[in-house]
């Protein structure tokens, strides 16, 4: 049915409907020409073979209702899609993702030998994280400038978080509120968020099971 947009405009008015307009987009990958480039050690393939072998990262913004954000920074592991590590400020400083690698390392006790892909936003091109990946024994990996498909595993992670905390609402009342909320969320992703490509198990039931062939199948 061809209807024109005038039409539609009138229609709206007269019984007081409202389209839904978009969040901002804020962006959080700001590059940095002069810093220095990782190759890229994943080139897509979002897959390990064991735990600890394989990550990727991100920074999403949380918006909050008086207008400012926090930001959210993952260490995602590929093998079994668990957080390991995760941090979250009210910046976008370098710390904030150093302070999630090094929260990984915590909970995976080390590591070193391990492969961490990232953007190039300029947090992760930074010397200082470039300095923590070398003392942990990480390798850094980035993919190409301005393209989401090559880091797409974070980037699907980050908007699930958001849309099934958020729930349709535009913001969190409170940067407590979203803490909270985005601790919940993520304790029972890792926990009891069951996925197909685990055989219906959540990430950590899936790294303690022996028999995964069967299960993935």
């Amino acid at each position: 049915m061809r209807i024109n947009h005038k039409r539609v405009e009138r229609i709206m008015r007269r019984f007081g409907i409202v389209g839904l307009h978009l969040r901002k987009k804020i962006r959080t990958t700001v590059t940095e020409p002069s810093a220095s480039k990782a190759p890229d050690l994943i080139s897509r393939d979002f897959t390990a073979p064991a735990p600890n072998q394989r990550y990727v990262g991100d920074i999403t913004y949380l918006p909050l209702a008086d207008g400012a954000f926090l930001y959210l920074a993952t260490v995602l592991d590929l093998h079994s899609r668990r957080l390991a590590g995760w941090s979250i400020a009210d910046h976008m400083r370098t710390d904030l993702v150093v302070d999630a690698l090094r929260a990984a390392a915590a909970t995976r006790d080390g590591l070193d030998g391990a492969i961490f892909h990232s953007d190039h936003g300029s947090q992760y091109t930074s010397h200082r994280f470039a300095e923590v990946c070398a003392e942990l024994g990480v390798h850094q990996s980035m993919g190409a400038v301005g393209s989401s498909a090559d880091n797409s595993a974070a980037e699907a992670f980050n908007a699930s978080l958001k849309r099934e905390t958020l729930q349709g609402a535009r913001s969190w009342p409170s940067a407590c509120q979203a803490r909270l909320e985005v601790f919940r969320w993520i304790t029972r992703y890792n926990t009891r968020r069951r996925h197909s490509a685990l055989g219906q198990l959540s990430p950590i039931d899936y790294e303690q099971t022996s028999d995964k062939v069967l299960l993935a199948a």
